[in-house]
């Protein structure tokens, strides 16, 4: 579970990243920072999913205390 879920986390990261540069390096001037913090912003957003998803496996696989 560990092993797919990190495989999951790098392979969204990895689109994030290479959509997030595909169109900086189409706009220029204020919309590329604009878009580079919205591409550090989803990029956080995925570790957090991912990570919250992670913890709640392993919450249900250890069953109510």
């Amino acid at each position: 579970m560990v092993a797919s879920r990190a495989l999951l986390t790098w392979f969204e990261l990895m689109v994030v990243g290479i959509v997030g540069g595909t169109v900086g390096s189409v706009l220029g001037g204020p919309l590329r920072y604009l878009l580079y913090l919205a591409v550090a912003l989803a990029s956080v957003g995925v570790l957090f999913y991912n990570v919250d998803a992670h913890v709640t496996a392993r919450l249900d696989a250890a069953g109510d205390p």
